[in-house]
């Protein structure tokens, strides 16, 4: 007996839109849809730790995205998640647990590739997953702000500090492995992708 499909959940206030994602990745995946903070909550708790990734909205009513996904961190819960939000990123995202950040409005194509590179991630050490998640906000954030703005931000020059340091130890890491392993290749693949769309 096949294993069963990673385990989806799909976080959105707006019903219509929840359920639009969760046919798009219904296809390849176990898809589960809250329609608001608490009841994402409840969803993980009766998921058991099956939750693979989190598809997560920020600004809905009563428990926000922010609220659920800081819950999600401090129960320990071990998945992947991405803010798929409207909300423009700011300085404030660096504080986040988060692995990707996606600006609403999404295609069926971004959300596959999204819920793939979260899935993907999740394989990966600590080190690795924190690497991911800070190369994602970099990119984001190159693409808001101004060179200017980035350049007066603590944070964000501790963040890019923090990144070559991670950087570093995924070279040393790379050097010693005695064959090719085509995951280390779409991982930093996935770093010079990121890093390419934030110049343009």
């Amino acid at each position: 007996m096949s294993e069963q499909p990673p385990l989806v959940l799909v976080v959105e206030d707006e019903p219509d839109l929840a359920d639009l994602y969760a046919a798009w990745l219904g296809d390849e995946y176990r898809v589960r849809t809250a329609y608001g903070g608490q009841e994402a909550l409840d969803e993980i708790d009766e998921a058991d730790d099956e939750v693979d990734a989190i598809l997560l909205d920020r600004r809905m009513p009563g428990l926000s995205g922010d609220e659920v996904l800081t819950a999600v961190r401090e129960r320990g819960i071990d998945c992947r998640v991405a803010m798929v939000t409207a909300v423009e990123p700011d300085f404030d995202i660096l504080n986040m647990g988060f692995d990707d950040y996606l600006v609403k409005p999404v295609t069926s194509d971004t959300l596959h590739e999204t819920v793939e590179g979260l899935l993907r991630r999740g394989e990966y050490d600590t080190e690795m997953q924190e690497l991911f998640s800070l190369t994602s906000k970099k990119a984001m954030l190159e693409t808001e702000k101004s060179a200017t703005e980035l350049t007066d931000n603590e944070e964000y020059q501790r963040l890019t500090d923090r990144i070559e340091e991670l950087r570093s130890r995924a070279d040393e890491s790379l050097e010693a492995v005695t064959e090719t392993d085509d995951d280390f290749e779409k991982l930093f693949q996935e770093f010079d992708t990121d890093d390419a769309g934030a110049e343009d």
